[in-house]
């Protein structure tokens, strides 16, 4: 599988021009002849969390009506990030996915909220893991804070996912955490980690971009820089069966010790 990571510089509070920019970067993508693209969190708002009332998409309608019909017409999977979607119980930061029909594939709502940039005062947590299926793998949808919780992702992989999709807003000043964590969570599970952070930055961050492939040895395939840029490298899900028989450690787990 082909995947590209979007690497948006977002238009803070400005979702016609994000999804604007959007569409055309996924357009490149799937004309420079990708499987499957993925974008980074908050793409259609950014952080502009206090006016999320006004602006987060009802439902999430407008992201799904636009992804779908790209997915569709374009013949791929799009991994659409996560978009803030105003629901009854309020606004989430919810991700979904399509498959290369157009047809909703997946859907996560983030379950970890990040206090450092006050989250949990706009934003309703997630209740649901994040797996879904593409092109007969199993698959799994991570944002941003998920993963400095490796019992959270393990709940994942354990189910079999091979793959973890990774949405982000991580700043700059982390970088060597986004990193390490990238790859830690690559190597302890076995799997693909196919991380898309943002590039550029709003009035309170600048953000650290370095969007990542990595494979299931943790391994980087290819890797961002931190500006503006579609990152597009292969996976070959063969390796990750190749790894697990090679070190067994979901054979080899005692879970009933574990709490």
């Amino acid at each position: 599988m082909r995947i590209s990571l979007i690497q948006l510089d977002i238009a803070f509070g400005n979702p016609a021009a994000n999804y604007a920019a959007a569409e055309q970067r996924i357009r490149e993508a799937a004309s420079a002849g990708t499987d499957c693209v993925i974008l980074p969190e908050l793409w259609t708002t950014g952080y502009d969390l206090t006016r999320l009332d006004s602006i987060a998409d009802p439902g999430g309608q407008e992201t799904k009506a636009l992804m779908s019909s790209l997915a569709r017409e374009l013949g791929i999977h799009i991994v659409a990030g996560s978009v803030a979607s105003r629901q009854t119980a309020g606004v989430t930061n919810s991700m979904y996915v399509f498959d290369r029909s157009g047809v909703q594939a997946g859907e996560y709502s983030k379950l970890h909220l990040f206090r450092l940039m006050d989250e949990h005062l706009y934003l309703q947590p997630g209740e649901a893991k994040g797996l879904f299926t593409l092109d007969n793998a199993l698959c799994a949808g991570l944002i941003c804070y998920d993963i400095r919780f490796p019992e959270w992702v393990r709940a994942h992989t354990a189910s079999g996912a091979e793959i973890l999709f990774v949405s982000a807003e991580w700043p700059k000043p982390r970088l060597a955490h986004w990193r390490a964590l990238l790859i830690s969570r690559a190597i302890e599970n076995q799997c693909y980690v196919i991380a898309c952070n943002r590039a550029g930055a709003d009035p309170a961050n600048r953000f650290a971009g370095h969007s990542m492939i990595i494979d299931p040895w943790g391994d980087v395939i290819c890797e961002a820089a931190e500006e503006e840029e579609i990152l597009t490298g292969e996976i070959d899900l063969g390796k990750v069966r190749e790894v697990r028989q090679q070190i067994p450690i979901f054979t080899d787990r005692r879970p009933e010790l574990y709490t």
